[in-house]
């Protein structure tokens, strides 16, 4: 499965949601990411289609196991990578925005060098 960084991002903002709300709706995704209804509902059926979302017929969306597994791999990236960042002196949101941008484009390899780097400190 080739999942695109917009994907991604869609599957990270729903797993937060999820830790943060009982249900998550499109509206939702919308008002946290920014975006219009429109290009989140376009977004939710590529992601649907994928199978790595489920909407029920109330509008509740749900991450697949495979979605849910993806989500949480790139909110890892993003969390070590911002604390990477922070120790090296830079601030909080300039962390957390360059780590966003990173989380994408990083390989596996380089990742899990930079978590190991970060547990041996």
């Amino acid at each position: 499965m080739s999942i695109q960084e917009s994907g991604e991002m869609y599957l990270e903002t729903i797993l937060i949601l999820t830790s943060e709300k009982p249900t998550v709706r499109a509206i939702d995704i919308s008002e946290h990411m920014g975006f219009s209804k429109p290009s989140v509902s376009r977004a939710l059926g590529l992601l649907k289609k994928e199978d790595l979302i489920v909407v029920d017929d109330d509008g509740h969306i749900t991450l697949t196991n495979a979605g849910r597994m993806l989500a949480e791999t790139i909110y890892a990236r993003h969390t070590v990578l911002t604390a990477l960042l922070t120790r090296m002196g830079v601030d909080k949101e300039t962390a957390a925005a360059d780590a966003c941008r990173m989380e994408h484009a990083i390989s596996d390899t380089t990742f899990r060098a930079i978590q190991k780097y970060i547990q041996q400190q």
